[in-house]
């Protein structure tokens, strides 16, 4: 592995991690298309700034973008509580207009400066070893890393210093309001750390896949676990994870190397949401058809039960009529007596179903309660 390649995994990774933190509390608001909205409109703010200073690099810029995701947002939730439009339609109405116009500013007055909107929209990780940061002399690596880095640290503060109070107001906002947790500002200053770590990874990766990193892997880490505290970790390992396989997949198909990685932060969700243990299709299936069958088992109980004490001849429990009374397929009948005599819970005599204690018994518990 080559000394630019591992720059490009370590950058990757500090991106995703950065990411992947205040996504998890996106996910769980409910609100994953506000990262959406964040990512292009604080195109305009990185450009309002740019004109002010003239420079790509000014921390202004971060400033800037950080403003502008908090004018997005506060824009969306202007025009959702007037009543007209819902919160997905404001969103949908919002950034469009703020991104056009950074897009149409870019094209018309900074044609000539490395800001285009192929860069901003798609990044290129391959060029990011290529911007060092130099102290006193001395190249200490990519400005990309230094720069993700500080955003994931000052993430992961945020998060430690508030997480009683951010877990509250996620779960319950209106309580977190009356013990004074100032819900309000917490969610403002949540959306301000998801415009920064956006412009941030920006010139690396594009917004395209900070919106992939940022949604994710907490939802895939939202249908694995069950406690916050273990979905920010797993949401992270997951990031992590999208961003290293997603490099060697683009190295070996020679493909973008951002794509590939929202590519597998993609499949990793589609394998949580096909095999999750408890949460996931399978599982749900598989819940289903059982429930299903034990439905049917616990019916045909009742039924059978309910005529015990009527004469032989007016009882519905002869076998070969019995799919006929309780509106059943016949084959689907047949799987279910079977069923249940494997269980002990009938038995058959001249061709009549008897519940056995076993099953008298089960039958008395589901019409009890």
């Amino acid at each position: 592995m080559t000394a630019p390649q591992f720059e490009i995994q370590l950058i990757a990774v500090v991106v995703a991690v950065s990411c992947a933190l205040p996504g998890t509390f996106l996910v769980l608001r409910r609100m994953a298309m506000m990262s959406d909205a964040i990512s292009h409109s604080i195109l305009f703010g990185i450009v309002v700034a740019f004109f002010v200073v003239r420079d790509l690099s000014s921390p202004f810029l971060v400033v800037a973008a950080a403003l502008t995701g908090v004018l997005t947002v506060s824009l969306v939730e202007l025009l959702n509580r007037t009543g007209l439009v819902r919160e997905d339609a404001a969103i949908g109405l919002t950034f469009p207009a703020l991104f056009s116009v950074g897009v149409i500013l870019v094209s018309r007055y900074a044609g000539s400066v490395h800001l285009d909107t192929d860069s901003v929209l798609l990044g290129e990780l391959a060029f990011a070893p290529f911007n060092r940061l130099a102290v006193m002399g001395y190249d200490i690596g990519p400005r990309a890393f230094y720069l993700m880095a500080g955003i994931m640290l000052l993430n992961i503060l945020f998060i430690a210093v508030f997480y009683k109070e951010l877990k509250l107001a996620t779960f319950d906002a209106s309580l977190a309001g009356v013990l004074g947790f100032l819900p309000g500002f917490l969610h403002y200053a949540l959306m301000a750390l998801v415009s920064v770590t956006a412009v941030g990874a920006f010139d690396a990766v594009g917004s395209i896949l900070v919106v992939a990193l940022m949604i994710a892997p907490p939802t895939t880490a939202y249908l694995l676990v069950d406690r916050l505290s273990l979905m920010l970790a797993v949401s992270a390992l997951l990031g992590a994870v999208s961003a290293i396989s997603g490099y060697w997949i683009a190295h070996v198909l020679d493909a973008s190397i951002a794509g590939s990685m929202a590519s597998m932060a993609g499949l990793l969700f589609g394998a949580a949401y096909l095999a999750a243990p408890g949460r996931g299709l399978i599982a749900i299936t598989v819940r289903r058809v059982r429930q299903r069958w034990k439905f049917a088992q616990t019916m045909l109980l009742v039924h059978l039960y309910n005529h015990e004490g009527l004469p032989a001849e007016v009882r519905e429990n002869r076998i070969p009529t019995l799919h006929e009374h309780l509106k059943w397929d016949h084959r689907f009948a047949e799987r279910v007596v079977a069923a249940a005599g494997r269980q002990g819970l009938v038995e058959s005599r001249d061709r009549r179903l008897l519940l056995t204690d076993r099953g008298r018994r089960a039958a008395r518990e589901a019409m009890v309660g």
